[in-house]
């Protein structure tokens, strides 16, 4: 290393220090933790915090020292019905903590310690949240995937993250078990049915049962301890990202905090699936706030407005195909339902149409706000009320912490208003992706990691996305980027949903094709949507072909899946 590289490393670690100090001053004053620490938990800060870097299950244990008796995680008993609260599935900190450490006795009796990769494809209930958490607190490395996967993917998965252990849905034991029989390094009794008995495997409440007392539990350290999260895979087979626990990364999650209404002791709702990043993300959040869960298992717009009421829900995580949903029940029957309680819903995963923002501001009140972040980034931007009317369309601001770059196709800085690959650096950035150096090495610039999402910056200091590197649409030389195509079409009263692709064309060399989602109703046709659109955008850039659908192909989280719209011609 050269003297100019010793002197920004230096430089860097000095400003990262400053930084930490001051977002947990500022952001633990103003987020309620100060005020929420009580001698037990300060005790156990203080015996833990000089050892190093904390085991990220850390906050576990603090919080049920800290507050052991009140609510962290609620599993409702019967979605959308009002059976009485006693019957719902309620765990104190105190309880969770201990459930974690019973797991971790019995994941450590199976050998699972420091770096073993353990696997879950799980849907949405408590063991996903205290089995990742047990496999951190023995320094493994939890590997969440799609429950939804098909034996053919959930066996690549397995092989490819080295899985010793697997713990699957009994709801999938079909695609478990045909899955198993090609998974040398993990055999059949290896894999683990969760909610409930399958047939020729061991069942989590077998692994557990002779653990509930025992050895106590020692933390590992948490260089150790890793969570790799497989990409959503819409263009191919999905990577798996994977993600430490650096000395900054606290202070990084309580920067974003600081920008929003996330404040201590807030009862969030969780509708993603929690082997998605948006859930992961906002989980951990309200966790490191002592919050308390609703852990609903999927997401209907009925329950969620249910469960909204009944639990006070105060903050609540989802992606913009959610918002579609909720919208599409009308403004009258959203206001007839009381959400008084909200006071943020954030929404991520995907793009969020200026439209759509709008309506929900404009009826359920100014309480949504948008964010940026990607599997292999973490948090980046935001988005409040006020920047999604000022800047529609917008992701927001940078969140401090984050370094944000915007290169065009020369590498050069894009100035305001260009569009360029956006990179990031952070404290929550991923190491890489595992067992994949090519793909870690092109996804990298100078310390920067990028996704391959084009953006630009406006006046305000907002970014806004333009889609995806490998989606630009080049036609007759002209860039055409899908979300500006793509948010003209949202602006029309009659769609739904709108998306866009480029396709061969012999004259200009690509054409804009739309694939449009139309109201219930609507006698919309292709010849008033092109001159909806030629009000709007540049030729090159109106669609000269629309397709309508009764929907668009998405994956489980929301993402629209173009390579199945490229593959209906």
């Amino acid at each position: 290393m050269g003297l100019r590289d010793t002197v920004l490393d230096v430089g860097r670690s000095a400003r990262g220090l400053a930084f930490r100090a001051a977002t947990l001053g500022v952001v633990g004053i103003r987020s309620g933790m100060a005020r929420a620490l009580e001698l037990p938990g300060a005790l156990l800060l203080l015996r833990e915090l000089p050892k190093g870097t904390p085991n990220p299950s850390l906050i576990y244990r603090y919080h049920a020292r800290n507050t052991p008796h009140r609510t962290a995680l609620v599993i409702p008993a019967q979605p959308g019905v009002d059976a009485g609260r006693a019957r719902d599935r309620v765990y104190s900190w105190l309880e969770l903590d201990r459930a974690i450490d019973r797991a971790a006795r019995a994941l450590a009796r199976r050998g699972v310690g420091r770096g073993t990769p353990v696997l879950f494809a799980l849907k949405n209930r408590a063991d996903a949240i205290i089995l990742p958490a047990a496999v951190s607190r023995v320094g493994g490395a939890s590997v969440t995937i799609s429950w939804r996967s098909t034996a053919s993917e959930l066996e690549y998965l397995v092989n490819h993250s080295g899985a010793k252990v697997v713990f699957f849905d009994a709801d999938v034991a079909d695609v478990a078990r045909a899955a198993s029989a090609g998974t040398p390094a993990a055999p059949i009794d290896a894999w683990v049915s969760v909610g409930g008995a399958s047939a020729g495997f061991p069942s989590v409440e077998e692994l557990v049962a002779d653990s509930a007392t025992g050895e106590k539990v020692v933390d590992a350290d948490t260089g150790d301890a890793a969570v790799v999260i497989y990409t959503s895979g819409t263009t191919g087979r999905p990577k798996g990202a994977v993600r430490k626990f650096p000395k900054d990364a606290l202070s990084g999650a309580l920067a974003f905090v600081g920008e929003t209404p996330l404040r201590v002791g807030q009862v969030h709702l969780c509708v993603c699936p929690l082997y998605h990043s948006t859930a992961f993300g906002f989980v951990n959040l309200t966790y490191i706030l002592g919050g308390t869960i609703v852990l609903l298992p999927d997401f209907r717009p009925d329950t969620f407005l249910w469960a909204v009421r009944r639990y006070r829900v105060e903050t609540t995580a989802v992606v913009p195909t959610m918002l579609h949903r909720l919208m599409a029940l009308g403004a009258d029957t959203l206001r007839a339902h009381d959400t008084t309680s909200i006071q943020a819903i954030f929404s991520g995963g995907a793009p969020l149409p200026a439209s759509l923002a709008l309506d929900v501001l404009n009826v359920i009140g100014d309480k949504l706000w948008n964010f940026y972040g990607a599997t292999e980034t973490g948090l980046v931007t935001v988005a409040g009320p006020a920047d999604l009317r000022a800047s529609p369309g917008t992701i927001g601001h940078r969140v401090p912490g984050n370094e944000i770059r915007l290169v065009d196709e020369r590498g050069e800085a894009c100035p305001v208003g260009a569009v360029g690959e956006l990179y990031v650096r952070s404290s929550l950035m991923v190491e890489g992706y595992s067992k994949d150096p090519d793909a870690t090495r092109s996804s990298m610039l100078e310390g920067f990691f990028s996704v391959g999402d084009l953006a630009r910056v406006d006046a305000r200091g907002c970014y806004h996305l333009e889609g995806r590197k490998r989606d630009l649409i080049i036609s007759g030389g002209v860039n055409v980027y899908p979300a500006e195509v793509e948010a003209a079409l949202d602006a029309h009263p009659d769609v739904v949903e709108a998306a866009v692709i480029g396709v061969p064309d012999p004259e200009w060399g690509e054409r804009v094709r739309a694939f449009v989602v139309r109201r219930p109703g609507s006698a919309l046709d292709e010849a008033g949507l092109r001159d909806h659109c030629k009000a709007r955008l540049a030729g090159p850039k109106v669609p000269r072909d629309v397709v309508f659908l009764e929907a668009l192909p998405k994956n489980p989280t929301g993402k629209v899946l173009k390579r199945e719209l490229r593959e209906l011609g």
